[in-house]
């Protein structure tokens, strides 16, 4: 039931749920989805949920029907070219890159087939061209300058090329699925990320805009703080350069004093990714007390 101040919040079905679910956990927000419900429960009792295919989400946010939601800009830019507009009908409030399988952006991408003639967009005059994509895909041939035949996709787009179109425009984090259908990449219609989007009336009220900026806020540092870790350690005043040495750092490293003034703490910010080959490094450089601590956000 919505609460008094209540914020009417779209959250992706589909293959960005999870990843989604995921990152609000991360940024201090419980989301518990059943397979049965398009309604799930959150942790926050100020936070309404629905569950809403990101392909539509722009428009019941626009519509006023969600005071937010979290959708890719390849499905405003669909639903602003659909209503002839720039911007949808909605208010960006931050930008979230992550994807289904990463923490990056995906591409919409023109695709052809490896044996195919065709190696550029101005090649495909006259063609038929399947996508989910279909207003943005237009609009894209339309700043070619080419003339195609754009027809929707219901799904499976990556097989219809040759037989049942001559090119296709597909969204793809890494390419592996284009490969394995034996198409070539001829160009980029498209690059895109998840937004929190807002409707416009509902930021008119001071209440949810202060709740949606907050909201924003936590998911952005959840963002950052991914494959990032903390890293404390203790060193002796003169092995403090030589060691720094070592230190890449989100910003600078903190140093501060220790009882003992021969002493001083360092806790820093570095990819995880470093840790393993740091952490021996450190060591011989006579560090001692090294602890490594996982970070849930990093507000920037």
């Amino acid at each position: 039931m919505a609460q008094p101040n209540s914020l009417k919040l779209g959250i992706p079905k589909g293959s960005l749920q999870d990843a989604t679910i995921q990152l609000f956990a991360r940024a201090g927000f419980n989301i518990y989805a059943s397979a049965r419900s398009y309604f799930p429960a959150i942790d926050d009792p100020e936070i309404d949920c629905m569950l809403i295919r990101a392909q539509e989400m722009a428009r019941y946010v626009a519509d006023g029907v969600l005071d937010a939601g979290l959708t890719g800009q390849d499905w405003i830019a669909e639903h602003a070219a659909a209503n002839g507009s720039t911007t949808g009908g909605v208010t960006p409030l931050a930008d979230l890159i992550y994807a289904k399988q990463s923490f990056g952006k995906v591409r919409w991408v023109l695709a052809v087939p490896e044996e195919s003639r065709y190696q550029s967009p101005r090649d495909l005059e006259g063609a038929t061209i399947a996508t989910e994509l279909v207003r943005a895909t237009q609009a894209y041939f339309a700043r070619q300058g080419v003339k195609v035949n754009v027809e929707f996709s219901w799904g499976a787009t990556e097989v219809k090329a040759p037989r049942l179109a001559d090119a296709i425009v597909e969204v793809t984090e890494t390419g592996s699925s284009l490969r394995a259908n034996r198409l070539r990449i001829i160009d980029t219609v498209l690059e895109s990320n998840t937004q929190l989007i807002g409707n416009p009336a509902a930021l008119g009220d001071p209440w949810k805009r202060t709740k949606l900026e907050n909201i924003g806020l936590l998911l952005k540092a959840a963002i950052e703080a991914q494959g990032r870790v903390g890293l404390m350690l203790n060193v002796r005043r003169g092995d403090l350069d030589a060691v720094l040495a070592l230190l890449p750092a989100l910003q600078r490293p903190t140093i501060s004093p220790l009882s003992d003034n021969e002493w001083v703490a360092i806790n820093t910010i570095i990819e995880e990714r470093t840790v393993r080959d740091l952490i021996p490094r450190l060591k011989a450089a006579r560090a001692q007390g090294i602890v490594e601590y996982p970070l849930n956000k990093i507000v920037m």
